[in-house]
């Protein structure tokens, strides 16, 4: 695989995860799905997860402070400050427990136009190799995210067929 991409980001390559999705759902809408606090707390997770927001801000440098709760009752903390927005293209943001967390991860999504459908693609970049090793190994990360894009699929497709019948 060559090309510029490959040059430029050679360091990244063994700290990421990288996942994709097509969407039946117009750009906009799985855009306002991802960046609306409404609809952010009725999908976001893998499967039997579900999220409880104490709070939310949706501009470059705000956040969204909230807590998962696991299937088996374990509650996890997670922050996230939304670092880049060019809607409905982009969005870049640092995930961790919270604002001071060293082990941080970075996560660019683009949403791309695939005819009627949306390519949503999540880069997720880890500080260490170890970091994403761990993530994946220990927390299935690769298999929770396609789960949580599973789940915003299913949610947007409700919207329209909500949308369609009403």
């Amino acid at each position: 695989m060559a090309g510029a991409r490959q040059e430029t980001e050679p360091a990244t390559t063994d700290r990421e995860v990288v996942i994709s999705r097509v969407i039946d759902a117009p750009r906009e809408l799985v855009f306002e799905a991802f960046t609306e606090v409404r609809h952010l707390s009725q999908w976001w997770g893998p499967e039997g997860f579900s999220t409880t927001t104490r709070s939310f801000g949706f501009r470059v440098g705000e956040v969204w402070d909230f807590v998962m709760h696991g299937p088996d009752g374990t509650d996890y903390a997670e922050w996230i400050t939304w670092t880049e927005i060019v809607p409905p293209e982009r969005i870049a943001l640092l995930h961790g427990e919270s604002r001071d967390d060293p082990n941080a991860f970075e996560s660019v999504l683009t949403f791309a136009p695939d005819g009627a459908t949306t390519r949503l693609v999540m880069r997720t970049v880890f500080p260490t190799s170890e970091l994403r090793d761990e993530a994946v190994e220990k927390y299935h990360a690769v298999e929770g995210g396609r789960q949580t894009l599973n789940n915003l699929a299913a949610y947007v497709a409700e919207i329209i067929r909500n949308g369609a019948e009403g």
